[in-house]
């Protein structure tokens, strides 16, 4: 059997396929061990200066794998589960130094909606579907929806999403600004793919700092917010990708950025 979670490393990026296609890519808790694992493996790999997340099969992913609930005995404690494994999933990929791509097929449901909403970058096929259920069952958005929803669409869409549970096409999805770009269904992988190789070769120090810049900006005001903005520019004049950018940019060439803090 192949593991829940396939790793393949390219030249500069990381390619994290969530693989239980006959689930939808629903999580179980082998797969969010398998995928900590090859994130926590990626953000410390040196060689590795991207990620992208897709899902096998016909769907991106499906959220919670309710198989996993059906035949226990008494109410479950979802909150213990969110604090074990959603919220931890989360915060890596939010606070990785390094960009993470999503490339979203078919259905993205419940957590596996939020969790693509959680990468720097979402791209999707034309016919994907993202789809807040959780109000189906009685529940709430988690894996950070009701953070990321009304940040990315507006408050009164964020409330409608997450109530009525309707699924949001991808060109909606693009249009609504939830997403970064709708791509035709058989170009989805090369164009996730391209992209991913493109930011490997981009100046990784810096799209570190700028993902630790937009993640504070939710909670600061401007003040604070111009402050972080002087204190990260500094750290990235520092940096060796910016003196190979100034560099090319004098000498009329296409500069080689390394990524290397130092």
């Amino acid at each position: 059997m192949e593991p829940s979670v396939l790793v393949e490393r390219r030249e500069g990026w990381t390619c994290l396929t969530l693989n239980r296609p006959d689930k939808l890519n629903s999580f179980n808790e082998d797969m969010h061990g398998r995928l900590a694992r090859a994130l926590d493996e990626a953000s410390t790999d040196d060689t590795c200066r991207a990620i992208l997340l897709i899902g096998a099969g016909r769907g991106f992913c499906a959220g919670q794998d309710l198989s996993d609930r059906v035949g226990r005995e008494g109410p479950p404690d979802l909150g213990a589960t969110i604090e074990a494994f959603y919220n931890p999933l989360v915060r890596r990929i939010r606070t990785l130094r390094k960009p993470v791509i999503c490339a979203v097929n078919g259905v993205a449901a419940g957590a596996g909606a939020n969790i693509a909403l959680a990468c720097d970058i979402v791209i999707a096929a034309r016919s994907a579907k993202f789809i807040q259920a959780f109000s189906k069952i009685g529940l709430v958005p988690d894996s950070g929806g009701t953070f990321f929803l009304p940040r990315l669409v507006g408050d009164a869409r964020a409330r409608a999403l997450a109530m009525l549970a309707e699924p949001v096409a991808a060109e909606q999805a693009e249009a609504w600004g939830l997403i970064w770009k709708v791509v035709d269904d058989e170009s989805l992988r090369d164009e996730a793919q391209g992209l991913a190789a493109h930011l490997s070769r981009q100046p990784t120090q810096g799209l570190a700092l700028i993902k630790e810049a937009l993640n504070a900006s939710a909670a600061n005001d401007l003040d604070t917010q111009l402050d972080l903005e002087r204190d990260l520019q500094r750290r990235a004049g520092q940096t060796p990708d910016y003196a190979e950018g100034v560099r090319a940019f004098a000498e009329k060439r296409v500069p080689i950025f390394t990524g290397r803090a130092s």
